[in-house]
């Protein structure tokens, strides 16, 4: 076995040259002030929607940005005529509904064989009638559709008291900010000023006026979703009864709502969708172009577009910190002086970033808490992120273990008290929240999406957990840890993986709990992380890479389904198996040689395939940052484990 052992090894030479070249490849997007942030693509729906929204506004065309966005548009159209939510993924009607109505609205001839394609694929599933509550929205405000067809959001609900079984604070940050605008968009039910009036009736088999309300999504109960049905019924009926005064009052406390979160040209909650409903809000509101929360907004959104020779698009929000925190992780793996100064000044820049000094939407379930979060872009003081703060805190306690420097330690403290603050009670940690556990709320006709709610997920509670175990804790002496632990064990499926909420998807989660089991002091031979080794060698492709698709997300998934190989998600299943321990595994070679012939001249990695997760089902994301930073980490990772005689990964990620 040992000859074995000798041949099967990779060449330190070799691979030098390949940390190397990434290396230097990585350096070489810093930004001026010592930042990292990559371009962040989702699908077509958030440039379409910015074509669209121009087009609401009445707004002058920019006619060389929407022959860009159209090349974008035009490029990104599947095989099967319409447009996936990810890489080559199957037909989206939400998303082909947009694509088209933007491609039409910028003058593409409905005759045009790609427009032909597109109407036929979506008459083939039925017609538009068939898009989710989203694009009823923008169909109503366009005129398309009723507003018989999307449900009712009565602005009320600002007025509702905290025990409501609904609340404003009961929901998800990203659907709160989209909510509270588009509620008074319903309320005053504004029609886009459009004034090439193109419609897209034609992609309908009946008449678009007489659409109704969506059915049941697959995700909902039908106990639950007849209630809120029937609830929405009477609504219907008693909402124009509402007092002036009422809903003027509501009005007003969606404004106030929104107003203490505008933030600036960073726009509330920092993401698209409430900042494009925040513009329409105030138009309808007759505060014209000139008015400065609607000017500072609409800046904001100009922000988000990556503008290129022959092509733009429109992401849905900036990453910069999550990208400057992994990638100094990445480059503190890689190691040498002059890489190690460099990740310093991206630590440096992340300090100041930490919000110390003032209480987002978190602190209504988590009052007595102090804050210490960081935000995932660059501001959003709001909506600090206990994701980032973890990768953070991780990175600098890092510097901090290899220079001796005090420096961090403040930062540290802080960002550890406000995550072991924000567990929720059943031990995990979400995204955002504390305790945003009224699941019934998912089944809402509003909530088609199914992802209303911002609840504890497993590789958020990994990442957490890794961080505390990384500042000395375990199970035995912190009870933070030892929910946390117990939270993961639970969480388990049978096959031996974790769900992988923000990363796609058990690859993602798998990585994220085995680092955090191993940073924990849990025994490489317990048998939760033996079945995870062996689910993730038998998933292992044959090119030596490892992949997902995002069709794991499905409802009914029961196991693996083989995917092509992509270069982030190789490089999370080789940090996981190290993490367990598994340096020699013969799987854990072939996964360094397949990022090894993967690598391109440029000494990167090319990634077309989305690997990240916005909300699963529904919204995907491709950071253009993950191909550059984690395949040098775990090659780094390896050439470190194997210059060592333990062999075992000393800190939580």
């Amino acid at each position: 076995m040992d000859s074995v052992n000798d041949i099967a090894t990779v060449d330190p030479v070799a691979l030098e040259k390949s940390i190397s070249a990434a290396t230097e490849a990585l350096l070489g997007h810093r930004q001026s002030d010592g930042h990292w942030v990559f371009e962040l693509e989702a699908d077509s729906t958030i440039p379409a929607e910015y074509v669209l929204l121009c087009h609401y506004l009445g707004e002058p065309v920019d006619s060389g940005l929407e022959a860009k966005i159209a090349n974008y548009l035009r490029r990104v159209q599947g095989t099967h005529g319409g447009w996936p939510l990810v890489h080559d993924g199957p037909f989206d009607m939400s998303a082909s509904v947009k694509a088209y109505f933007a491609l039409k609205m910028i003058g593409d001839s409905v005759d045009a064989p790609h427009m032909v394609k597109a109407r036929e694929a979506i008459h083939a599933r039925g017609g538009a009638a068939t898009a989710n509550v989203f694009t009823r929205f923008l169909l109503a405000l366009f005129g398309v559709v009723t507003w018989r067809a999307t449900p009712v959001l009565p602005v009320e609900i600002m007025l509702l008291p905290m025990w409501s079984p609904f609340h404003i604070n009961k929901i998800s940050y990203w659907a709160r900010t989209t909510m509270v605008p588009l509620m008074v968009l319903a309320a005053l039910k504004p029609r886009a000023r459009n004034p090439k009036g193109v419609g897209v009736d034609e992609l309908f088999l009946q008449d678009p006026k007489s659409v109704g309300m969506p059915p049941k999504a697959p995700h909902q109960s039908w106990g639950w979703f007849l209630l809120f049905r029937g609830l929405d019924s009477v609504l219907r009926v008693v909402e124009p009864l509402f007092t002036k005064r009422l809903r003027q009052r509501a009005i007003d406390a969606a404004l106030a709502f929104t107003e203490e979160r505008l933030n600036g040209e960073d726009g509330i909650g920092a993401i698209y969708p409430p900042m494009a409903n925040i513009v329409m809000m105030y138009d309808a509101l007759g505060k014209d172009e000139n008015y400065p929360p609607r000017a500072i907004t609409r800046r904001g959104l100009e922000k988000l577009l990556v503008i290129r020779e022959h092509e733009a698009y429109c992401q849905p929000c900036v990453s910069p910190v999550w990208d400057t925190a992994l990638t100094c992780h990445a480059l503190q793996e890689a190691g040498g002086e002059e890489t190690i100064a460099k990740a310093k000044q991206g630590l440096d820049w992340l300090t100041p970033r930490q919000v110390l000094d003032f209480k987002g939407d978190w602190a209504v379930k988590a009052p007595n808490v102090r804050p210490g979060g960081w935000a995932f872009q660059y501001n959003n003081d709001h909506y600090p992120d206990l994701d980032d703060t973890a990768v953070v805190v991780m990175a600098m306690d890092r510097a901090r273990r290899h220079s001796g420097t005090k420096e961090y330690d403040a930062a540290i403290d802080r960002g550890r008290e406000w995550i072991e603050g924000l567990q929720s009670r059943d031990g995990g940690w979400a995204a955002f929240d504390v305790n945003n556990l009224e699941y019934y709320l998912n089944n809402i006709p509003f909530s088609d999406h199914g992802a209303l709610l911002d609840p504890p997920t497993e590789d958020v509670t990994a990442r957490c957990v890794s961080m505390l175990a990384q500042l000395g804790e375990t199970e035995k002496t912190s009870k933070a840890v030892a929910d946390g632990v117990a939270y993961l064990r639970r969480t388990q499926l049978a096959e031996g993986s974790w769900y992988g909420r923000w990363g796609l998807n058990y690859i993602y989660g798998t990585w994220s709990v085995l680092c955090a089991l191993n940073a924990a002091g849990i025994d490489h031979q317990d048998p939760m992380i033996r079945k995870a080794v062996d689910w993730l060698v038998s998933i292992q492709n044959q090119d030596g890479g490892w992949g997902e698709d995002a069709v794991s997300y499905r409802l009914d998934y029961r196991g693996y389904e083989v995917a092509p190989s992509t270069s982030s998600q190789t490089a999370w299943a080789l940090l996981a198996l190290m993490a367990a321990g598994e340096v020699e595994n013969p799987a854990v070679l072939r996964g360094v040689e397949y990022l090894k012939t993967t690598q391109t001249e440029k000494g990167l990695w090319e990634e077309q395939r989305f690997t990240a997760t916005g909300f699963p089902r529904v919204f995907y994301l491709r950071y253009h940052g993950y191909s550059k930073f984690f395949p040098l980490w775990a090659l780094a990772r390896y050439r470190n484990l194997r210059n060592t005689n333990s062999r075992v990964v000393g800190v939580g990620m």
